[in-house]
């Protein structure tokens, strides 16, 4: 018998029933597809699954959950494998279901603003897709060309636009979702506002995929905006930098984007991708990439302006204004490109952090000091305009951080010093597996066991994702 054969031995008197549910092709146990959901975007974690089930309807995993229930098997969902906290990995093996094939947007109700969608669906695809109809879905996460909607749910994902328009929970209207037990709900009504009971649409957004399988999503929809200006700012301060974030939405300016990337990053992205469309003079210590949007030009090249004289007062270098759209891809696809540029560089742990924005030269200075006191080199990079900084580290012998006695000390002290700038310690990637230690920094042990008593209630069992952002009592 084979390795993947004596994993899956103990479950294979369900085999025939998981194939009986959604057809013999879509119950994997091969090596192959085993080993392809074993990991994400998370450092360089690896677990196997012994089953991958991969369902076309809510109905499928509802039978498939009523088994796995009754006899207490594990099951991780799982979206596109893009997550960078672990949340897609099954560490305690069994079963993942993958919602790959559930790739369909639904409908496109262009008198409400409203779009229905299955969770396999790419983000990308998606907002394309509402595009040619005139209408925006504005959430945009680094990895949008590849990642599921629903992914996105379960982390209520953000990405550049955030700053002007929110993240996904402000696009969530209602869910359909599986229960770990196996029934199938609403969690609300298509509707922009609901005060009937309470709110179950809000609580699985960014529950990590611990308290349901999300099935169906209706997203509210806005108008597309005409036109967007771009300019790339850079600064010889990266306190500097930081503090002109503030400073531009003290001034009464709230760009679409607004995002900052430490020069080393864009050195190692620049490398990455072939590009020299920016040039990093040795001065440099980080870049701000600044957007607005809207539908009057003549409005957007007055405040652009408006912006360049604010940041004239913290020592802004020469700013490069991107003259058409060629231009602008180039400075996105650099900006998109960093995470997995400095990953392959050796920056494979990355935190998610969060603080006010007024917090971020703080945060900046504090980041730097700890690199030294701990012994690690660092890049930041981010959503600066919500206060959301990416901080990736590389240090000899830390390829990962889950259980890592040589940077555990180093990303408590990180995760101290963001609780007293008045931040948390994930802004849009989730808790998982990788943060799940730190959680007791940001939380005291009532209001955990109030989340505990959440998920018991909807997962009596623990089944469904268990061991991700706490562990039951």
């Amino acid at each position: 018998m084979n390795i993947v054969a004596d994993r899956t031995a103990c479950f294979r008197e369900y085999l025939a029933a998981f194939k009986n549910i959604v057809g013999e092709l879509y119950v994997f146990t091969d090596e192959e597809t085993l080993d392809n959901c074993a990991k994400d975007e998370t450092e360089n974690l690896y677990f196997l699954p012994d089953i991958v089930i991969k369902p076309r309807t809510a109905e499928e995993i509802s039978e498939v959950m009523k088994i796995c229930n009754a006899h207490k098997i594990p099951v991780t969902p799982r979206g596109a494998g893009t997550g960078l906290s672990g949340g897609a990995l099954a560490h305690n093996g069994g079963v993942v279901i993958s919602f790959q094939r559930m790739n369909s947007i639904l409908e496109i109700d262009e008198n409400n603003l409203q779009v229905t969608t299955e969770p396999g669906v790419i983000t990308q695809v998606l907002q394309n897709a509402v595009k040619e109809k005139g209408l925006f879905y504005p959430p945009d996460p680094s990895s949008y060309g590849s990642c599921f909607i629903g992914g996105n749910v379960a982390e209520n994902s953000g990405g550049p636009k955030a700053v002007k328009y929110g993240v996904v929970k402000d696009y969530v209207l209602n869910l359909q979702i599986v229960l770990p037990t196996g029934e199938i709900i609403w969690t609300g009504a298509n509707v922009l506002k609901n005060s009937t009971g309470y709110n179950l649409t809000q609580l699985i957004v960014g529950s990590e995929g611990t308290l349901g399988l999300v099935t169906k999503i209706v997203l509210k929809l806005i108008p597309h905006p005409k036109y967007d200006l771009l300019m790339l700012v850079p600064f010889n301060d990266l306190e500097k930098a930081g503090a002109a974030v503030s400073a531009i939405f003290r001034a009464g300016y709230t760009p679409s984007a607004l995002e900052l990337v430490e020069a080393n990053a864009l050195k190692i992205v620049s490398r990455f991708v072939d590009s020299s469309s920016v040039k990093i003079d040795d001065d440099v210590a980080a870049h701000i990439i600044i957007e607005v949007d809207g539908n009057d030009m003549d409005v957007l090249m007055k405040e652009m302006e408006a912006i360049a004289t604010v940041l004239a007062d913290y020592d802004c270098g020469e700013i490069y204004f991107a003259d058409d759209a060629q231009q602008k891809a180039e400075l996105w696809k650099l900006r998109r490109s960093v995470a997995e540029a400095v990953k392959i560089d050796g920056y494979t742990i990355e935190e998610d952090t969060v603080v006010p924005r007024a917090a971020l030269p703080k945060l900046i200075k504090g980041i730097k000091a700890l690199s030294v006191q701990y012994d690690f080199e660092v890049v930041c990079y981010g959503h600066a305009g919500d206060g959301n900084l990416h901080v990736r580290i590389k240090k000899e012998g830390c390829v990962y951080s889950l259980n890592n006695e040589k940077i555990i000390p180093a990303l408590k002290a990180l995760f101290i010093l963001i609780k007293s700038l008045g931040g948390t310690i994930s802004g849009e990637h989730g808790i998982g597996l990788i943060q799940k230690e730190f959680i007791p920094i940001m939380f005291d042990e009532i209001t955990l066991n109030i989340m505990r008593g959440i998920k018991k209630t909807f997962d009596p069992n623990n089944i469904l994702n268990a061991g991700k952002i706490f562990d039951l009592q």
